[in-house]
């Protein structure tokens, strides 16, 4: 169980009258001498309305429910998924957080809602319980006191209701949940979360964080020099982090990796603020070299899944935007292409197109896909092989039953089932591209169900069309690093661990093309000197005087032949 013997309602003691305590860091200021700096911590004081509105709807689908005879809280009718929109990206990540924090806790909400008396409340209906469990756990997260007003924002007047009536109860709900840690022996919030939750948890924590460079922005020299002057300190590998130290990723050269503890100063550099590094797990950038790699110069890309909007600019900015497209499916509004499109040129990418249809609605044969030579198909999957799967959920816009499954620390069979039919239809779809000549299929999955089973069973289904070279895998760019974990293997693959997040990764091409004539093949031997001592020239009196094929030369088409695919390799 955890160390620490902070609880919920110290947890927060560092915050006094409403001030932040400020704490020195080394990182320099924007003029770059290398100085003792204040940096500002987050004080936890709420949020808008529209936040705590998302995160009810989204827990209202994933909280745990509960028999009859043993459920005292009822939370209204869940048939149907209600409809999510988020202001920005900040709204989405904390609306999923929000959302996660109550499902974990949803227990020891309940148990402090009934035992002070707050609920049953007639004047709140059930389908607005969501909303008071999801309320109750940001006030004690801040200490049971008033949160801040957001003047910009737009009032909603449920969420007023419910927060005028928990703080009326503050004094009651603080005793509660003082009993509740008395009954349990809990000496912080953390001793209500089970063991496979805590210790996933502990270990996000202290995940390194990587961030990778937009190279259209500035260039790798200048990252390494401005962190220099901000007194950083290069080192080969995560093994020799210190405090303000950073390295270069082993498989992804324009990565880098820093100590976690040093995550929200970093966010609060010029480099980020400007999109000059940008903050993403590893496995989206090994997907996005992946498919990098296998695209000739002129050709362009389809991403089968819009997920995070990071992974297609990080794709952009490693194509030549001169001579590819990269076209970006299921962008369902007017609205979202909008929103994309001012993300990407803040970012300076210029070579993405915006498509409505979902993946498994394109057309092979669509006009617009005619120069497409690579597909890069990052499915929804489990995702429990991440660093932090809450984060990678949030911000590809997952699936939200997934956190119900995250803190299970499992799928179900049936779930399991659904994601990998989902997935194979669509590699099975990603084959049918005759001009496409390569696939790449990412997962964060730790199930072989949604990773090379997947895989495997898309290649025994073929493509159609007797014409059509069929695909192969072959190993990733990088399956050649002397630190891989999977050198030997032809899947890429890097298993959870204190200092890196799990992925999954199948690359896919297809055959080349050996249908040369005979003659050519050994035309192009005999170029190469390959065929010396088979065929003895024969005078050309003799070679007249023959009216059918010799022996000798159907002896060399035979050898020619069982040289063919040695040949066609040199070749």
């Amino acid at each position: 169980m955890p160390d620490s013997e902070s609880n919920l309602v110290s947890s927060h003691e560092d915050v006094i009258n409403g001030t932040s305590v400020l704490s020195k860091t080394k990182i320099s200021d924007e003029k770059g001498s290398v100085e003792q700096r204040r940096v500002t911590q987050i004080e936890k004081n709420g949020y808008p309305d529209s936040v705590y509105i998302n995160a009810a709807k989204i827990f209202q689908g994933i909280h745990t429910e509960k028999s009859e005879d043993k459920s005292q809280v009822r939370y209204g009718d869940n048939a149907e998924s209600p409809m999510v929109t988020f202001k920005d990206e900040y709204s989405r990540r904390a609306s999923y957080e929000l959302a996660f924090n109550a499902l974990k806790y949803q227990d020891l909400l309940e148990e402090i809602l009934l035992d002070s008396k707050a609920y049953p409340c007639y004047s709140i209906p059930d389908e607005l319980t969501s909303l008071l469990v999801v309320m109750l756990y940001d006030l004690q997260d801040r200490n049971f006191r008033k949160g801040k007003v957001f003047p910009e924002e737009e009032v909603v007047a449920e969420v007023q209701e419910i927060g005028h009536y928990l703080y009326s109860y503050k004094t009651k709900l603080a005793a509660a949940l003082a009993r509740c840690r008395i009954k349990y022996d809990a000496l912080s919030i953390e001793y209500f979360l089970p063991e496979n939750v805590w210790k996933q948890e502990k270990r996000a924590s202290a995940l390194p964080v990587c961030f990778w460079i937009n190279t259209l922005k500035i260039s790798l020299e200048d990252v390494i020099r401005d962190l220099e002057m901000k007194g950083f300190t290069k080192v080969e590998s995560v093994s020799d982090f210190d405090r303000y130290t950073y390295a270069v990723d082993q498989h992804c050269h324009d990565v880098l990796v820093f100590p976690s503890s040093l995550r929200e100063e970093l966010l609060n550099l010029d480099l980020f603020a400007d999109c000059k590094l940008i903050l993403q797990d590893k496995s989206r950038s090994l997907a996005v070299h992946s498919a990098q790699a296998l695209l000739s110069e002129d050709g362009d890309i389809i991403v089968a899944h819009i997920g995070s909007y990071l992974t297609i600019a990080h794709l952009s900015v490693l194509t030549n935007p001169s001579m590819s497209t990269i076209f970006v499916c299921g962008v369902k509004s007017s609205a979202k292409k909008e929103q994309l499109r001012k993300s990407f040129s803040h970012m300076g990418c210029e070579n993405i197109q915006l498509l409505y249809e979902d993946f498994t609605e394109l057309q092979t044969t669509d006009s617009r896909l005619e120069k497409a030579k690579v597909i890069l198909l990052i499915p929804q999957s489990s995702g429990l092989g991440a660093g932090n799967p809450l984060e990678l959920i949030s911000s590809e816009d997952g699936d939200a039953e997934l956190l119900r499954d995250l803190f299970q620390g499992f799928v179900s069979e049936n779930k399991l089932r659904i994601l990998a039919e989902r997935q194979l239809n669509e590699l099975i779809h990603a084959l049918k591209f005759k001009k496409v000549q390569g696939i790449v299929y990412c997962t964060c999955s730790i199930y072989p169900e949604e990773n090379e089973l997947v895989v495997n069973k898309a290649l025994e289904c073929g493509v159609e069309g007797g014409k059509v070279r069929r695909y192969r895998l072959i190993p990733s760019v990088f399956s050649t690093c002397s630190d891989s974990e999977s050198s030997t293997e032809i899947f890429f693959k890097i298993e959870p661990s204190e200092t890196s997040s799990g992925c999954f990764l199948a690359v896919l091409e297809r055959e080349k093309d050996t249908s040369k004539k005979a003659k050519d093949i050994l035309a192009s031997a005999a170029a190469k000197r390959l065929l010396e001592g088979i065929v003895e020239e024969k005078p050309k009196e003799e070679v007249k005087k023959e009216k059918k094929p010799c022996l000798q030369l159907h002896t060399l088409l035979m050898k020619a032949n069982q040289m063919f695919l040695t040949l066609t390799t040199w070749m």
